[in-house]
């Protein structure tokens, strides 16, 4: 038969990436010659082009990454305009206010209590977008927006929206930090978007809450221009209320409890003309903000009664305060298992909301005995004076904000104070630290700290005298 074939021997192959060509053939010749190789055995070569994805992916990893950040970044500022994925980018310049129907306003001036004086300077306003003819035909100039000045909690929101639903016009609602973003432009554009968007519901009602986050007075300096982006968006506020008139049925109210850091320009006639204040509620209005949130609970007496009671108890409260106290005391009641709630229940939700929740904090008896000594002191000192305010209730229990006993008092609600008055007030504030003085030798802690900023007025009067 025929012979087999001759066996045939492969040598070994490898495959790598190379550069240039050019450059490669070079150097393998200069190589294989320097070894003494002829150049009929030279190592075979074989060029393929071949696309190596994971080589182009690496070196494209830090572009891709690059762009998935900006998509993220872009997404949550889109989201928080409303939108969100791809669409969000195009949503970044669209204003976040929140809109809300006249039909789904609820609230009405039957159910903001404790502003009796507010509610009747911003009366006007619902009197003219109700009729507005009945003030073009006379002449008159509506304001085309108010400020409303007041400490937080006093109730400037909820206020804005009852004007609204007495109304009955669209409100729209936003914080003036939602205008300032990351990325230069945004501002201004929400605020246009916001303006054009209330002009094409006119009439209704523009709310910005928080305004001063927004309308800072400019400074005349500049170092760095970290402030251009704030003061643009303050610039096309000031554009836009200059750029519709009263005639159109917008009215812009504004919110601020820093009415003395806001620009000039955002406080001169034609832009926010009118300044209502809504201050803490004086007895009265504490029992009438009672009685509003007292109608959805469950009590064990009248309504009047535990308002009446409950608003003598709680001085300088806001608004914001009494709608958590009522809370609390439905969640004490709850917590006891009990069918109503009672006077005890508001007590202990009263101390809550002042001082925190009771802890079980572990005290020496050294510290026991000194808390002890220190609030009797502001009890016996104050029983001795004739102006010092009444005493209601003195207690070494420690709670969360921090105290390890504290003592409640009944202030006057009065705006004049007498010398007489002034210094009583300053040495029952100051009976703590008296009585650590003489009890233990001399010795005062840092309790005592708390009882010197017992009234905040007394002490200002008394820097100045």
């Amino acid at each position: 038969g025929a012979a087999p074939p001759p066996p045939q021997h492969h040598a070994p192959s490898v495959f790598f990436n190379i550069g240039s060509i050019e450059n490669f053939e070079r150097q393998m010749e200069q190589t294989q010659a320097s070894m003494g190789i002829s150049a009929k055995e030279y190592v075979p070569i074989q060029f393929t082009n071949e696309l190596n994805w994971k080589m182009e992916l690496l070196k494209m990893a830090p572009t891709l990454l690059l762009i998935g950040f900006l998509m993220m970044s872009m997404r949550g500022i889109g989201g928080a305009g409303g939108g969100g994925g791809m669409g969000g980018i195009f949503k970044v310049g669209k204003s976040p206010a929140k809109k809300i129907t006249k039909e789904d306003i609820k609230i009405t001036f039957k159910d903001v209590a404790g502003v009796d004086e507010a509610k009747k300077e911003i009366m006007e306003f619902v009197e003219f977008l109700k009729n507005q003819k009945k003030f073009t035909d006379l002449g008159a100039k509506i304001p085309k927006g108010a400020l409303l000045v007041g400490p937080p909690g006093t109730g400037k929101t909820m206020l804005a929206k009852a004007t609204a639903g007495e109304a009955s016009v669209p409100f729209f609602s936003i914080s003036g930090s939602d205008f300032i973003e990351m990325f230069v432009g945004v501002g201004p554009s929400r605020v246009r978007d916001l303006f054009k968007e209330a002009r094409a519901n006119a009439p209704c009602i523009v709310f910005i809450d928080e305004i001063d986050a927004v309308a800072r007075a400019r400074s005349n300096g500049r170092f760095g221009g970290g402030n251009d982006e704030r003061e643009n968006t303050l610039n096309q506020l000031l554009v836009e209320m200059d750029g519709f008139n009263s005639s159109e049925g917008v009215v812009v109210l504004a919110g601020t409890n820093r009415v003395d850091i806001l620009d000039k320009a955002i406080l001169r006639p034609g832009r926010f003309d009118r300044q209502i204040t809504v201050d803490k509620p004086d007895i009265k209005g504490r029992r009438e903000i009672f009685k509003v949130h007292l109608k959805s609970l469950n009590l064990d007496g009248s309504v009047d009664d535990f308002a009446r009671r409950m608003a003598a108890l709680t001085p300088g409260f806001t608004g914001a305060d009494i709608a958590n106290i009522c809370n609390e005391a439905a969640i004490v009641a709850a917590r006891r298992l009990g069918d109503s709630i009672n006077f005890k229940d508001f007590e202990q939700a009263t101390d809550r909301v002042i001082g925190g929740l009771e802890t079980n904090r572990l005290m020496t008896p050294e510290e026991k005995k000194t808390v002890a000594y220190h609030e009797a002191g502001h009890a016996v000192t104050g029983w001795f004076l004739e102006h010092a305010d009444p005493l209601l209730k003195v207690t070494i229990v420690p709670r969360g904000k921090g105290s390890l006993g504290y003592a409640q008092y009944l202030p006057k609600e009065v705006s004049l104070h007498s010398k007489e008055a002034i210094e009583d007030i300053m040495c029952m504030a100051l009976g703590g630290r008296a009585s650590e003085f003489v009890n233990f030798d001399g010795r005062i802690t840092t309790g005592a700290s708390d009882g010197t900023t017992h009234d905040d007025a007394v002490d200002d009067v008394d820097y100045r005298t």
